[in-house]
């Protein structure tokens, strides 16, 4: 019987892939950075594999990150969700990651707050009418 991979493993893999994504590099490209297949890339992202702490160290001047990046926000093993929000899920998707890069890439403070506006009311229109439709 399969185990399930451990917590902090999915929670390093999981970094691996939003900063990856962030820097627009691909599974392809870090695998040859760090001297292995995109096959392992997936296998660490998505924790089926554990990475190694030299591996790690590779990745991390890899992407140009410090390697402590990976374990940002870990929570302890007591406190760690097995079943991550809807939202917790977008977020580190290509298409959660991609928007909040050029979301941050946007320097005016007010335009930034012009867009939450809006797509916020959005947001609720679409509550409101499928609330309607119901």
């Amino acid at each position: 019987m399969k185990e399930e991979p451990h917590a902090v493993d999915v929670h390093v893999g999981k970094t691996i892939r939003i900063q990856r994504l962030l820097r627009k590099v691909s599974q392809t490209e870090l695998g040859d950075r760090v001297g292995v297949t995109f096959q392992q890339i997936q296998k660490y992202e998505k924790g089926s594999n554990r990475v190694s702490a030299s591996m790690l160290v590779e990745i991390a001047g890899a992407l140009n990150v410090d390697v402590r990046t990976f374990f940002d926000d870990l929570s302890t093993p007591e406190t760690a969700n097995d079943n991550p929000a809807p939202s917790e899920e977008f977020v580190i998707s290509r298409e959660g990651v991609l928007l909040n890069a050029a979301f941050f890439s946007i320097k005016n403070e007010a335009l930034r707050k012009k867009i939450l506006k809006l797509v916020q009311a959005i947001a609720h229109t679409e509550q409101v009418d499928g609330e309607a439709a119901e």
